[in-house]
């Protein structure tokens, strides 16, 4: 059974305004993200930096190691989300995960269409194999993670740099990853009346917006449809109640079949992107807490 904690945030999101009530939904969307970002964990240290022609910044939270280090995509449907909307999930999992974390702005749609996304992510994961907070350094031990679209630009950039060549991390890891932009699997129906944070039926507009003319299957745009094998082990996270269930339990069964070392760990009664509520939500934490032993395992 699931805690207490989580129907009173489904229930805050529930009462939340959708996009769809505004003349603008790309502005509302982005304004709705950046409004409900919360604090990171107290004693997290946060150091700007350029990387590759992007904002960024380095979080430094606890006692961790600048030579393990984690590229955090955020989530935000291709449209939205920030170093401010994502900080505090992103240094919560590099603390569980004892790396320093770079957390970037990587360009967003309708501004920036595919690939650009996906070439801001490679890019970032080049300069993090060269860099450490302060310095150049060689001696890196790389990690990647991001959550729903940042979780499926996490598998396309894995995919372009097994394809193009450049530093393969270690291990990645997803929190509800958006690897179907054809929104084919039956979750996007089943579980679109439970869902309290996607609206199933606001999804096809922000591909759209995200593809432009694009194929919905192109691999770096939907990783579900690519050729899987060479991909470092992965735990993927996803919630029971959110219409991206079987972008998650899809892509893991296909990677699982390509000889990947992968975990699927599907929470019951959670919703989307879960652990961004860590600070009141207790399986937040739970999930938190297994990727960074999984992270630290590699």
């Amino acid at each position: 059974m699931a805690s207490p904690e989580r129907d009173q945030i489904v229930m805050v999101l529930r009462a939340m305004p959708r996009g769809e009530a505004s003349g603008d939904p790309v502005r509302a969307l982005r304004a709705l993200l950046e409004s409900t970002a919360a604090p990171p964990p107290r004693g997290t240290r946060v150091e700007e930096v350029e990387v590759a022609g992007m904002a960024a910044e380095w979080l430094h939270c606890g006692e961790v190691d600048p030579d393990r280090r984690l590229l955090y995509l955020h989530g935000g449907a291709y449209l939205s989300g920030s170093r401010q909307s994502h900080r505090a999930l992103a240094a919560r999992v590099g603390r569980a995960a004892g790396c320093v974390v770079l957390l970037p702005e990587y360009r967003l749609a309708p501004e920036h269409t595919h690939p650009a996304a996906v070439d801001d992510a490679v890019a970032a994961l080049r300069w993090l194999e060269r860099h450490r907070p302060g310095a150049e350094s060689p001696s890196a031990q790389l990690y990647v993670a991001g959550d729903s679209a940042g979780g499926g630009l996490t598998l396309a950039a894995l995919l372009a740099l097994r394809d193009g060549g450049g530093p393969m991390p270690r291990a990645a890891v997803t929190l509800s990853a958006w690897t179907d932009l054809a929104m084919t699997g039956d979750s996007f129906s089943s579980r679109a009346a439970i869902d309290p944070m996607l609206p199933a039926s606001e999804m096809h507009a922000c591909a759209k917006a995200y593809l432009c003319e694009v194929d919905p299957r192109v691999p770096l745009a939907s990783p579900l449809y690519g050729e899987l094998g060479g991909l470092p082990p992965l735990l993927m996270q996803v919630g029971d109640e959110e219409v991206l269930l079987d972008d998650t339990v899809r892509f893991g069964e296909r990677a699982k079949a390509a000889g990947v070392d992968v975990t699927v760990e599907v929470w019951p009664e959670m919703f989307h992107v879960f652990q961004a509520f860590a600070a009141m939500l207790p399986e937040g934490r739970e999930a938190i807490a297994r990727i960074g032993a999984f992270l630290k395992s590699r």
